[in-house]
């Protein structure tokens, strides 16, 4: 994805975030060379990998298979292994019409994805079977809102502004935004983008950027090589 395409992309969503009434926090806003000079007290976001993240899955067809995403929190994997303290994570997220998140699951991370506002969220979902593949024959069964749910393989659940879903570790999904965009909330188990995420084809999780302009602010995936 090109830099200038990105940038773009961050204004947007922060205007579409704000006209749903969340607003994120203050660093948010920073410029490159003000997380650089603030290096030194910075470092809860940089290793829990806070901010800015927007994925074409290294396909270069963003409008089509794409995600944008602003992780607010997230713990500590030593504190979820314990059993106790911050093992948490949140998220706000944007599904664009029609714009696919393609199928996936997670090996540890259970999440309540909610529809925060726009249009309907629709998510494709299957079980895993017992090597972690795609069950074509196992009914789904999940909570949504805390009521129990069950639908075929390949079901697909859709939620309009308020409503939920409950997503286990093993549980594959896809997901979109059917008849406009959506504001989506995440809130899981400690999240790893790097190690949790299994997607049922070869793709990557990140995009690759051509630096065609100076970064408006820096995505989570730019900290390694920025600061």
């Amino acid at each position: 994805m090109k830099r200038s395409r990105i940038n773009a992309i961050i204004h947007d969503a922060d205007a579409f975030i704000r006209s749903h009434g969340f607003v994120l926090p203050p660093f948010a806003y920073w410029s490159p060379d003000e997380m650089r000079a603030r290096r030194a007290e910075i470092d809860g976001i940089v290793d829990a990998r806070l901010g800015w993240d927007i994925t074409d899955y290294g396909a270069g067809q963003f409008d089509t298979m794409g995600l944008f995403l602003f992780t607010t929190r997230n713990g500590r994997l030593s504190d979820l292994q314990a059993g106790g303290g911050m093992a948490y994570a949140e998220k706000i997220m944007i599904s664009r019409k029609d714009q696919i998140s393609p199928m996936h699951r997670h090996i540890v991370k259970a999440e309540d994805i909610i529809n925060r506002g726009g249009a309907t969220l629709a998510i494709e979902m299957f079980e895993s079977d017992a090597d972690g593949h795609i069950d074509q024959k196992k009914s789904v069964i999940v909570y949504s809102d805390g009521i129990r749910r069950e639908f075929q393989p390949g079901g697909t659940i859709h939620l309009a502004p308020g409503e939920s879903v409950t997503l286990m570790a093993g549980n594959w999904h896809k997901f979109w935004g059917e008849g406009g965009d959506v504001l989506i909330g995440e809130v899981s188990t400690v999240n790893d983008d790097h190690t949790d995420n299994i997607f049922e084809q070869p793709i990557g999780r990140f995009a690759e950027i051509e630096e065609d302009e100076p970064p408006r602010h820096l995505l989570v995936s730019d900290y390694g090589r920025w600061l």
